[in-house]
């Protein structure tokens, strides 16, 4: 998989990043019980892996369709079905699922309103949905994120598909802000070279291939203390908190009883 700097990827992605990957997955873990699960956004399957137990069905999504294929090949040992398909528009029956995780994938639609729509459809009655995305003010310039939310617009937007609705904060200890801060002031040198903001005149997708590029440069030249496990960073620096505030990382919503319309 071709490392763009949105996908978690091991071994060149920044460890705290695959950190906060793996514990938004430990969250969503604690929170979910037995049966099937649907996981969004897959990827390769790393973190769908590891909600298998015996009894559980799993089954992953990815819009990409060798990303959705790799993933089987590499975890069909436990049992890890994938599907490709639009995040908005799911191939699925309604009601199938125990279970749903959309991790760092609502962000990612300029509408975001039918993918949770499509979320309480194939919900079961008495199941459960987990949502981690970027809390706004925390987050930094990226062109793949096209729709923040603060703890409220979440609330809102699910409240509209479920009768009930939670949100919590993912935080993390100093030093793992420490590093985040780090990147972004690299960020915001690089964006100097463009004091016009000419990138957001260009074409999307040259935006878009531009930012990747620059995170690839990026990642590399801090990988010898933010990769590979030099950081010594790790799921564990990562913690829920109720207290959310705009240096909160990241928005942990539960939602259940879906609203079908």
């Amino acid at each position: 998989m071709k490392l763009t700097g949105e996908r978690p990827i091991e071994g060149k992605t920044p460890d705290s990043l695959l950190a906060l990957h793996a514990a938004g997955y430990r969250e969503v873990r604690a929170r979910i019980g037995p049966g099937s699960l649907l996981d969004l956004g897959c990827g390769l399957g790393e973190g769908t892996a590891t909600f298998a137990q015996q009894g559980r069905s799993l089954i992953g999504l990815d819009y990409d369709p060798a990303t959705a294929a790799q993933a089987y090949r590499l975890h069909r040992d436990v049992g890890l079905a994938t599907v490709c398909g639009d995040g908005g528009v799911l191939p699925l029956r309604s009601g199938s699922f125990d279970h749903v995780c959309s991790s760092h994938l609502i962000e990612h639609f300029v509408d975001p309103e039918p993918h949770v729509a499509e979320i309480a459809r194939v919900l079961a009655d008495d199941g459960s949905a987990v949502f981690l995305t970027p809390n706004a003010p925390a987050d930094f310039e990226n062109p793949y994120h096209v729709y923040l939310f603060e703890p409220e617009d979440l609330r809102a937007m699910l409240g509209r598909h479920f009768g009930s609705v939670g949100v919590l904060g993912l935080d993390a200890t100093p030093v793992v802000k420490a590093d985040f801060e780090k990147r972004r002031a690299l960020a915001t040198k690089l964006l100097r070279l463009d004091p016009w903001g000419l990138r957001h005149k260009l074409p999307r997708s040259w935006f878009v291939a531009m930012h990747a590029l620059g995170r690839r440069v990026a990642y590399r030249f801090l990988s010898d203390e933010q990769g590979d496990g030099n950081s010594g960073i790790t799921a564990d620096e990562f913690f829920v908190t109720e207290m959310i505030d705009p240096s909160t990382l990241v928005l942990l919503a539960v939602a259940s009883e879906p609203i079908r319309s």
